[in-house]
């Protein structure tokens, strides 16, 4: 062979390493969407009394990114055919910003998901996976901890099938955002992570909640305000026909509550309201209109007759694993809505974080914070005075 020869099959083997490494990696790029889709149906098969399956997901390399499609998960035992959770598109990719703060973490983008939680099909049975079991298989199939959150038009029902008629009791178009949940920035914060959600329930009813959070604790610190104002008391029909055997004609129906948790202990109460409301209707049988009557009295005595409103407010506190409301004060409250003053329909804000530490001595991180969230108290309390 002549040194020309040579040259040239040796041009050749420059030539073909390259090219056979190029093809494998677009073999393995268009392979890449069927291996992560195995492997996360594998981790769903794997979950003790649970299944599930993703039908299809893309892969965009460029942003650091694949996007989950037909993704659900529901409970072997379940006799109906309602997916416990249906997530049809998961965009899960890095946050870039974080990088440049030194964290490698990722967000996720939900649009449309669902959580339907139907009550035959989720009754503890003996072989029952724990809580545990399906939550960390999800967190499992993102490979890198979540640090934003974001969900677009979600859906969450709570569903009764065995009532007649079934009880849906939901929250449509759910919007929520999630910041933060890693604790990349404001690391001084004793309650870094923020959440923010606003929705509307059944009777159109508008749903807000506003929550400061610290997760990475074992037993997450919480400070949350939860509001649902305004829903058509008639909408609860179903619900309320079914467990107390009385409906309303006309009506509104809210509910306001704040939530602290700090180091396992839990303060809040739930102040539910009742405006305008009439419950007698005139096909009733006699003995619906005799105890619809019975409930109308009691109703028309406990609530305010300048407003027509019917509240209460329950008061609960104690641990996580043992939370009691207390008796005595939700029957106070009562007769003070009544005979005493309306309550307001909306958040009291008198639940704050430092309410549920039980410590006295507070560090000096947890008084700087709670300094500035008075600052921010007051400074709200007086926007709302000066209009």
């Amino acid at each position: 062979m002549s040194v020309t020869e040579k040259k040239r099959g040796l041009k050749k083997k420059r030539y073909i390493v390259p090219i056979i490494i190029l093809a494998l990696l677009i073999a393995f790029r268009i392979y890449l969407p069927t291996l992560v889709k195995n492997n996360i149906n594998k981790v769903l098969a794997n979950i003790p009394g649970y299944y599930g399956q993703v039908d299809d997901v893309d892969i965009s390399l460029y942003r650091g990114a694949y996007v989950i499609n037909g993704m659900y998960l529901n409970k072997g035992t379940a006799e109906s055919q309602i997916p416990f959770l249906s997530f049809p598109k998961s965009d899960i990719s890095i946050e870039w910003k974080s990088l440049f703060k030194g964290k490698i973490v990722s967000e996720i983008i939900m649009t449309s998901p669902e959580v339907i939680y139907v009550f035959e099909d989720q009754k503890a049975k003996s072989g029952d996976a724990d809580v545990d079991d399906w939550t960390k298989a999800l967190t499992d199939i993102v490979p890198i901890d979540i640090n934003h959150l974001k969900v677009h038009d979600g859906k969450v029902a709570f569903v009764q099938l065995s009532a007649d008629p079934n009880i849906d009791l939901r929250i449509d178009k759910l919007e929520l955002t999630a910041d933060n949940l890693r604790n990349v920035v404001e690391r001084e914060r004793i309650l870094p992570s923020k959440i923010r959600a606003t929705g509307v329930s059944i009777g159109n009813g508008k749903v807000s909640l506003e929550a400061n959070m610290n997760l990475i604790k074992k037993i997450p610190d919480m400070d949350v305000s939860f509001s649902l104002e305004n829903a058509d008391a008639s909408a609860l029909n179903d619900f309320t026909n079914y467990y107390a055997g009385l409906d309303f004609n006309k009506g509104t129906f809210s509910l306001f509550s704040e939530i602290a948790i700090a180091d396992g202990h839990m303060i809040g109460y739930v102040k539910p309201l009742l405006t305008n409301t009439k419950l007698i209707g005139k096909e009733d049988g006699f003995l619906e209109v005799l105890w619809e009557g019975f409930a109308g009295f009691f109703k028309f005595i406990l609530k305010n007759q300048g407003t027509d409103t019917l509240a209460t407010k329950v008061p609960f506190e104690g641990d996580l694993t043992k939370v009691e409301a207390g008796v005595w004060p939700t029957v106070i409250n009562i007769f003070g809505n009544a005979w005493i003053k309306a309550f307001t329909g909306n958040i009291d804000g008198e639940i704050e974080f430092k309410d549920a530490l039980k410590k006295k001595n507070l560090t000096r991180e947890e008084k700087s914070e709670l300094r500035k969230k008075e600052r921010e108290k007051r400074k709200k309390a007086r926007q709302i005075k000066n209009g």
